[in-house]
């Protein structure tokens, strides 16, 4: 069974991320969403996020027929430790990080970047609300 790995914050759904999650698991036979925690999201995010709670977000993509297993990660350490104890094939990330460190990339077998689809994005989706 090939393991595929991916992680974000995931607050407001939109076709960007099914995007991701379709190609993550054409990529493999099981996708591990993994999600930050409320607390992180608020650190990196700011004060007014998430919009939607841990546990409702990890609902949501347990819903999405593409997700295998969400996991929470609230810092750095524990998702490098994550993705080490789950040894995934594949580790797919936004090709905005192609220039930068991916915490936990040396745990999977092999690193993909995923060009954004269109013009998606959570930030800009809460500033035009």
């Amino acid at each position: 069974m090939k393991v595929v790995w991916v992680n974000g914050c995931f607050d407001v759904l939109h076709r960007g991320h099914m995007e991701l999650f379709k190609f993550a698991k054409s990529k493999g036979d099981y996708l591990i969403v993994g999600i930050d925690t409320d607390r992180r999201v608020r650190e990196t995010k700011g004060s007014s996020r998430p919009v939607n709670s841990q546990e409702d977000r990890k609902f949501f993509l347990e819903g999405i027929r593409f997700v295998d297993e969400v996991v929470f990660f609230d810092s750095s350490v524990e998702l490098c430790n994550l993705i080490m104890s789950k040894q995934p094939d594949c580790m797919i990330v936004g090709s905005d990080w192609e220039d930068k460190r991916v915490v936990g990339s040396q745990y999977a077998t092999e690193l993909i970047f995923f060009d954004r689809v269109g013009d998606y994005s959570t930030t800009k989706l809460l500033e035009n609300k």
